[in-house]
């Protein structure tokens, strides 16, 4: 700009001019807050990066809570930042530290303070509820102010460079076992700040006693959400479907997740449970699910299997009534001449069925003998089986066969 309005010169001498004339502004200064033993807490959440596990990435946080008094820190590394897996961190720190402090002070985290105009301030209710469950006051400080929770900034800062910085791990439950003895034999083995003569964890055994005693029963963190399958029985949490009874497609469900566990309620009544999957895109099925919706398709394929019989061939309606008046096992036979329905097409086997009929063969092996020999005298070659793996899924499912002469109309073609 300055060359624009006509300067010559060499930014070298703007800058010292600068230097020279720009208002020299004053230092702010602090006041040095101090805090009883039990009073006061400071939370906050940091960042440290990805954490990939199979095909997803998830985002690696860090709740950090520090005793403002005693210094005395609990840290856990989690995948997320929801509400519940902050209150659970709470619990866990609490827990840890044998108590709860009698007010914790937040950051404006959306966690905790919802809405914000002055001093006056519209708290998240399930944080309020969360309060009056362990009996702490919760504080946010004013906004742009991060020197207000100051202990809990150089402990993240001391966290991240004297812990994670270089730090090698297996998994999530790997980094958080070696945090744990981090805390024990290195946060909490260093002096006291205020008073070097001392260590954090003989401070932490004297503000334990004036700590807050823990309720009875721990506050329920977990994701309670109302959610319904489609027409296939699973549904869809975080990024993974999990399975259900069949019986429950399209039916309103409760599902309450923890970081570990998946459950599914009809009213109050548990009807799948799972492991909870971190990675995305992936099933989680129970055996005793897909072995009863295999159960209930092979009962519903036998019933359409004979509709489809009786569509494709006369003289199969006949033919099943005499396997009825027999006492045969109708789902069996049913299930055979279907496979030789596919194989040998409706009329060669209304031809086998009616001819069957006629001598009073009245049976499945006897249809195939007959097509087998209808084969054999027109020079066909034989039909071959196809193996399907176990999977109920792939052995109940229904392929329309379609013609081949095209391609047999292209061998012919070629051929001299």
């Amino acid at each position: 700009m300055l060359r624009a309005r006509g300067y010559q010169g060499s930014a070298l001498q703007v800058r010292r001019y600068v230097a020279r004339h720009r208002p020299v502004s004053s230092a702010e200064a602090y006041l040095r807050l101090s805090t009883l033993p039990g009073e006061q807490a400071q939370v906050d959440w940091a960042h440290f990066g990805r954490l990939r596990i199979g095909g997803a990435e998830r985002p690696l946080c860090a709740f950090v809570l520090v005793l403002s008094w005693s210094r005395a820190l609990y840290a856990r590394f989690v995948l997320e930042q929801s509400l519940e897996s902050f209150l659970r961190c709470h619990t866990l720190a609490f827990q840890a530290l044998g108590g709860v402090p009698r007010s914790l002070l937040y950051d404006n985290l959306k966690s905790v303070v919802l809405e914000r105009v002055g001093d006056h301030i519209r708290f998240h209710p399930k944080l309020l509820e969360f309060a009056g469950h362990y009996h702490f006051a919760p504080k946010p400080c004013a906004p742009y102010r991060g020197n207000e929770k100051g202990k809990v900034e150089r402990s993240i800062h001391y966290l991240r460079h004297s812990f994670f910085a270089a730090r090698t791990y297996s998994s999530l439950d790997d980094l958080n076992s070696q945090l744990s003895r981090w805390i024990e034999d290195t946060a909490h083995a260093r002096p006291l700040p205020q008073d070097t003569s001392r260590r954090v964890h003989q401070a932490l055994e004297e503000e334990r006693p004036r700590l807050l005693p823990l309720p009875g029963n721990a506050f329920s963190c977990d994701v309670v959400r109302t959610l319904h399958s489609g027409k296939t029985p699973y549904v869809r949490f975080d990024g993974n479907d999990y399975s259900i009874p069949h019986t429950l497609v399209t039916k309103p469900l409760t599902l309450v997740a923890s970081d570990s566990l998946v459950r599914l309620l009809d009213g109050t009544r548990e009807v799948a449970r799972h492991t909870r999957c971190w990675d995305k895109g992936k099933t989680l099925e129970c055996e005793e699910h897909l072995a009863a919706l295999a159960a209930h398709k092979r009962h519903a394929h036998e019933l359409r299997g004979r509709d489809r019989l009786r569509q494709s061939c006369p003289s199969a309606d006949a033919f099943i009534a005499a396997l009825a008046s027999r006492n045969a096992h109708l789902a069996g036979h049913t299930s055979r001449l279907l496979k030789l329905l596919d194989a040998h097409g409706p009329e060669a086997l209304e031809s086998a069925l009616s001819t069957a009929l006629s001598r009073g063969a009245i049976g499945a092996e006897s249809v195939a003998h007959l097509l087998e020999h209808s084969r054999r005298q027109q020079h066909l070659p034989p039909v071959l089986s196809v193996s399907l793996p176990d999977d109920p899924r792939v052995r109940s499912a229904r392929v329309q066969p379609h013609s081949l002469s095209d391609y047999d109309a292209l061998l012919r073609k070629d051929s001299p």
